[in-house]
């Protein structure tokens, strides 16, 4: 059965990285469709050239010698991706990262400048503290991705993970940073065909949507 996509695409143009400083733009236009309980490879992608060292540091959890691999694609600002970190993620951790059948990488693929700056500040986060930061950007997604004052309300959120105005400011004016992200986005869009998000690239083969845990289980047990 063919998964219906609940994901965050640019409509604009979702090949296309965001070269601009973050912040100063307004969000992005994201589209949806409602998920479906049997989820269904959209493609086989090469996993040794998915995992090919990048222009930023690999973040993940779980074993390297996991016999699954989950790589990530998010945008920050996508809802659907709030979801699944929010509602599904946890379990996922402790069902099978945890216990090191999974090993699960996140990249970033931003649509908008707000979603590159929360990737930048959850890279500039201090030693430690990348997933928490990634965690509290979607917990309170709502209140940063569409509001009036996006700077402000990510310095309070920054704050909370230890940065000052000064690192703030600093990691935000961070160009070389700004171009690694958007150029791993780049690179997943041209070489993998990920053009919405959620999407996941599980052992070489690709979904785009958020899925239930029950999903994910569906695809990770077939490849243990």
């Amino acid at each position: 059965m063919a998964l219906a996509v609940a994901a965050c695409a640019d409509e604009a143009n979702s090949q296309t990285a965001t070269n601009e400083a973050p912040i100063e733009l307004a969000q992005a236009d994201t589209g949806s469709a409602a998920a479906v309980e049997a989820p269904a490879s959209q493609g086989s992608v090469d996993m040794e050239a998915v995992l090919e060292e990048g222009p930023l540091p690999e973040m993940f959890l779980g074993e390297a010698d996991a016999p699954v691999t989950i790589v990530e694609y998010m945008s920050l600002t996508c809802p659907h991706c709030a979801s699944f970190h929010n509602e599904t993620f946890d379990a996922l951790k402790t069902k099978y990262i945890d216990g090191g059948q999974v090993r699960f990488i996140v990249r970033d693929f931003p649509f908008d400048p707000r979603a590159a700056a929360g990737a930048m500040l959850a890279r500039c986060a201090p030693e430690g503290q990348y997933f928490p930061m990634v965690d509290m950007l979607f917990e309170q997604q709502s209140s940063w991705a569409a509001a009036q004052d996006a700077r402000g309300a990510l310095l309070q959120i920054s704050r909370m993970a230890g940065f000052t105005q000064e690192s703030f400011e600093a990691c935000l004016t961070n160009q070389e940073l700004l171009d690694d992200v958007n150029a791993v986005r780049q690179k997943a869009a041209e070489e993998f065909q990920v053009q919405s998000t959620p999407t996941f690239i599980i052992n070489g083969e690709r979904y785009a949507g958020n899925m239930s845990i029950e999903q994910m289980s569906a695809i990770i047990d077939a490849n243990l």
